[in-house]
């Protein structure tokens, strides 16, 4: 699974940009602010039209500009894929596969899977439990379509009740659209507590090796997926969770009513991570904070090979630069096979890669 060329217009900082790219190691370089981040991004919204840095398509148009365009050629199943999205300002966007219009930008994950690794995942364990979340999000939309759509629905339902949490006292009447707000969450939270449960299960087995790997044995890691607590067992079949998470929305609806809030549902879901028994987010040392990230990043890029049977696309976002050298040397050893992107600001930065293609960016553009 390869991105082979890329076509840019009026994206980010790129009035117009066309590259063809190596299948091995691809070292975008360049100072600061020149646009080597964005090139990472367009990349990784082909894989799903959504990026780590914003929620609104608008911000990925330039300034000045009314449109945007990205235009990737995909190697993905032995099948080569001309994909094509068009961003518009006030308007949806057009998305395209060989000049077939897309239903859903969820289509775009069947075609091309990226893994992105940028220097804010370095604080994914000390962070809060939304970047955890988020993290297992963004893995398992690609992976899952099912999931996309559910995660989509009860993100748009979880905003409603929130305006009725908040308004019902100006206008009581809301509160007659709870008991159907709530049915309609409980079913999509079961779907997403059900393939979440599968997910860490099977990156813990992964993570924990690698991170066993990176210490020398000297360490111990554990993952745990952390639900509701009406959920004992999160791996059963969603249709038996749906009742349990009805039931604690109803436990909590005096709460909820009190406090304005949503208190219950998979959007309080958290990734506990233990090293040694005891909390990374509370305990571990910083050098224990960034081997366990890298882990789990490690790790997710490994999952995705599991599933598709190719590597997935992966993107480093000048995070080399941020490890020490023995950190920066284990990481290099682990990426060898697929595509990759890595951004610096020196192209002779990188020692221990495998050859491929370099790439120097300048104001939004190829430097010649």
């Amino acid at each position: 699974m390869r991105v082979e060329r890329l076509e840019l217009e009026g994206f980010r900082n790129y009035a117009a940009l066309q590259a063809q790219f190596s299948p091995g190691v691809n070292v975008i370089y360049g100072e600061n602010a020149q646009g080597k981040t964005n090139l990472l991004e367009a990349v990784e919204y082909l894989s799903g039209a959504r990026t780590h840095r914003t929620r609104a398509d608008r911000e990925l148009i330039g300034f000045g500009r009314q449109e945007a365009l990205l235009r990737g050629q995909v190697e993905s199943r032995s099948r080569t894929f001309q994909v094509e999205v068009q961003l518009f300002r006030g308007r949806r966007r057009r998305v395209s596969a060989n000049g077939v219009r897309l239903k859903t930008a969820g289509e775009l994950s069947e075609l091309l899977h990226t893994v992105l690794f940028c220097p804010e995942d370095l604080l994914l364990i000390r962070a809060g439990s939304a970047e955890r979340r988020r993290f297992l999000d963004a893995s398992l939309c690609q992976l899952r379509p099912r999931y996309a759509a559910a995660l989509a629905e009860y993100n748009r339902l979880l905003e409603h009740k929130t305006r009725i949490l908040r308004d019902w006292e100006e206008k009581p009447s809301l509160l007659d659209l709870l008991p159907e707000f709530n049915d309609r969450m409980a079913r999509c939270g079961a779907v997403l507590i059900h393939y979440r449960a599968f997910y860490v299960q099977k990156l813990a087995g992964r993570a924990c090796a690698i991170h066993a790997d990176f210490s020398g044995a000297r360490e111990e890691m554990r993952l745990t997926y952390r639900t509701v607590s009406a959920i004992a067992d999160p791996l059963q079949p969603s249709a038996a969770l749906y009742p349990l998470l009805l039931e604690h929305q109803e436990s909590h609806r005096r709460a909820e009513l009190e406090s304005r809030q949503c208190l219950s549902g998979p959007h309080k879901d958290d990734l506990l991570v233990e090293i040694d028994g005891r909390s990374a987010k509370q305990f571990a040392s910083q050098g224990q904070t960034r081997t366990s990230a890298l882990s789990l990043k490690l790790a997710e890029r490994e999952l995705h090979r599991d599933d598709l049977g190719e590597w997935p696309v992966l993107l480093l976002d000048d995070v080399l630069s941020e490890l020490d050298r023995r950190r920066r040397d284990f990481v290099l050893r682990r990426i060898e096979g697929g595509q990759v992107f890595i951004t610096c600001c020196e192209e002779d930065g990188l020692e221990g890669l495998e050859e491929g293609a370099a790439f120097h960016i300048r104001g939004g553009a190829l430097a010649e």
